[in-house]
């Protein structure tokens, strides 16, 4: 028998951001209980600010009654000269009889204790207390707070609990707070509590309390007044994703009402007046054809007629924020930029200056100029190093650390510099993230490049190495984003050569550690069948740009319906050579006697003397040996006496064997 499950969580105002964290894992977390306690029932997940809600149509009153296997040691442990051991008789006690009652099962070819027993159903409600506790304490928002006496934390203290199956209150306790049949309206309407029946009269009191409870239904609000506002006002909303979300978590009732500011703030960069209002004050910025207007929306949660005062508040706070965005910008400008204030800044605990970062980091863009071969002047180089991490000594971006480097594109423009090594200046830490853009050119490749290679050189050298789950500097991010703009811009980037070359400057530095990194990412970035990647890697190529082609023209051949038939005779070939010498040798082919070695032979020195538009058109060549080698196989014995005769045959294998690795490594690849 089934009957609706409500549990209401009541909590002071919970922060947005560590709760949407968390939240794609709150649903499994109670289902995972809920399997534990073979309780399992459809669920629905609803929240607000000031609440979570569990929401079961249908909720089992008991638990199935289910019958468990237990297993114990074998035979030859647990008795020892027909006396139970210790081993057996712990057995016993675990499945809470006398010895005399478990039976022998054999398993795994051994006889071993073994004991089935019925486990008794309880009723949910008397699980629901040690259930819902387990819940809470699973929940991880990073941060927690303890209240009162309590030794217990949650994210923000619990206020009140409601758990009702059917119309009947659950009786239990859970952080000092008694279940009961209360919950709390939108505070704009009252901050008194009122009662409710449970199930659909929950749903029906939170609605006409002013709460909608369902964060779909809130989003869906928000975006439909969204479109009001755009009809009304010319205007484009920009729709942040991240702060839709996060404004659906600290709204019980959304308004999105429209705000303006002083045009004269529009002279500020773009990127400056949407941080201020995206950040600090959760605001929407509208575009007029994709310029920058001075209007925002911001989404209130009050419940109000006449929302002008709302309005005329938020507009005071932002043209605060802009005012002092105004003097900062101005008066960095005055001051223009200089690095030698870099020089008193740490990088890293014993890792230097924030100066000398930048001058390791002018070396390396040098060598990688040279490297390849850019034919971007040195002088030029040398400029963007100049003043590329100026901007860190500005006052604004003392303020929005967030706008690092693109306050130094704009601060670069005002004093005249040239275009392209202001772009550089904004580009320098990109990508900064899994979908962020690449640079845009070249100069700007080669100084993003070298910020990500120190920064991971020189923290290899001072052993700052990630371990596990925790990579505290991000150093697996910038090996991909080495890895996205070696690939992007086509530079020819041979790991072991460039890396052994750079940390000759770095003391400390294992360079075998630094390539083993590189490696381990690869084998992450690349989207194919992590088999296919290894055997490229063991082929012995280490440059980025062509283990990136040939992992595209191996992946590609293999996906085909058909491979599976080539696996086979391509893993003779690599078993017939295995303890061979890998290198190639001289075919004498007055030693070649049998029709099908011949022809193989013949098929084999015509592909290797044919050029290929790429890697695939040379696999697809390989590959199409296939018939000759099948044939080969059958009808040639390769170890016959003679050894000449054998080595030479085992020659021509191990030469086609090793046209393939020059590719990949046919061998590991399993599918």
């Amino acid at each position: 028998m089934n009957k609706p499950l409500l549990i209401e969580i009541g909590v002071e105002e919970l922060p947005a951001i560590p709760f949407l964290k968390e939240l794609p894992n709150i649903k499994d977390k109670w289902k995972k209980i809920l399997k534990e306690n073979t309780l399992l029932a459809d669920i629905e997940l609803f929240f607000t600010p000031r609440r979570i809600v569990l929401w079961h149509k249908e909720f089992p009153l008991k638990q199935e009654e289910q019958s468990i296997e237990l297993f114990g040691p074998p035979l030859d442990i647990a008795y020892k000269d027909g006396v139970p051991t210790n081993a057996a008789l712990g057995f016993a006690k675990k499945c809470g009889v006398d010895l005399q009652k478990i039976k022998h099962i054999k398993k795994s070819n051994k006889e071993i204790l073994y004991y089935q027993k019925m486990v008794e159903a309880k009723e949910s409600k008397e699980l629901l207390q040690e259930m819902l506790d387990k819940f809470l304490k699973s929940l991880n928002f990073g941060k927690s707070m303890r209240w009162g006496s309590l030794n217990d934390e949650f994210i923000r203290p619990i206020r009140w609990l409601c758990v009702m199956l059917g119309d009947e209150v659950v009786d239990l306790k859970l952080y000092g707070i008694n279940s009961s049949n209360i919950s709390y309206p939108h505070r704009f309407i009252s901050y008194d509590p009122y009662s409710h029946s449970g199930g659909k009269d929950y749903f029906k009191k939170l609605e006409q309390n002013g709460v909608i409870v369902d964060p779909k239904k809130r989003e869906q609000i928000i975006l439909e007044q969204f479109k009001e506002i755009e009809k009304s006002s010319g205007f484009k909303i920009e729709i942040d994703k991240q702060l839709l979300d996060e404004v659906v978590a600290i709204t019980e009732n959304p308004h999105a009402l429209l705000g303006s500011f002083e045009k004269e703030f529009l002279k500020l960069p773009d990127e400056v007046i949407i941080l201020s209002m995206r950040e600090h004050q959760r605001y929407f910025p509208l575009f007029d054809k994709n310029r920058l207007t001075n209007h925002f929306v911001v989404v209130s949660n009050a419940l109000c007629n006449d929302f002008s005062k709302i309005i005329k508040g938020n507009e005071k706070v932002l043209r605060a924020r802009l005012s002092d965005a105004i003097f900062f910008y101005e008066n960095d400008i005055k001051k223009g930029l200089d690095s030698e204030g870099l020089k008193e800044i740490s990088f890293i605990d014993k890792g230097g200056s924030l100066y000398d970062k930048l001058l390791r980091e002018q070396r390396i863009a040098n060598y990688l100029n040279k490297s390849f071969d850019t034919n971007i002047d040195n002088s030029t180089i040398n400029r963007v190093f100049e003043l590329k991490n100026a901007d860190l000594l500005t006052d604004m971006v003392y303020e929005f650390t967030e706008l690092q480097g693109i306050m130094g594109y704009y601060y670069a423009k005002e004093m005249g510099e040239d275009e392209k090594i202001a772009i550089a200046i904004k580009e320098q830490y990109l990508p900064d993230g899994e979908n962020s853009e690449l640079p845009s050119s070249d100069l700007s490749s080669i100084v993003a490049l070298s910020y990500k290679l120190d920064t991971l050189l020189k923290l290899f050298s001072l052993n700052m190495i990630p371990t596990g789950t925790k990579d505290p500097f991000g150093l697996r991010r910038a090996v991909i984003g080495i890895i996205r703009i070696v690939i992007d811009r086509g530079y020819s980037f041979d790991i072991k050569s460039i890396i052994n070359n750079l940390s000759k400057e770095y003391d400390g530095v294992d360079a075998n550690r630094v390539i083993e990194f590189f490696l381990d990412r690869i084998m992450q970035y690349f989207d194919a069948n992590p088999s296919i990647i290894r055997s490229v890697l063991d082929s012995g190529e280490r440059d980025i740009l062509k283990i990136s082609k040939k992992i595209d023209a191996l992946n590609s051949i293999i996906s085909k319906s058909d491979f599976k038939s080539y696996s086979s005779t391509f893993k003779r070939v690599a078993n017939i050579i295995k303890d061979m010498d890998k290198n190639r040798s001289e075919i004498n082919k007055e030693l070649l006697s049998e029709a099908a070695e011949i022809d193989l032979y013949d098929a084999y020195i015509d592909i290797v003397n044919k050029e290929y538009n790429g890697y695939q058109d040379r696999l697809e060549a390989l590959f199409s040996l296939k018939p000759q080698i099948d044939r080969f196989f059958d009808d040639v014995m390769v170890n016959v006496d003679d050894d000449r005769v054998k080595q030479n045959r085992k020659s021509l294998i191990n030469n086609i064997y090793l046209e393939f690795k020059e590719i990949a490594d046919i061998k590991e690849i399993a599918i």
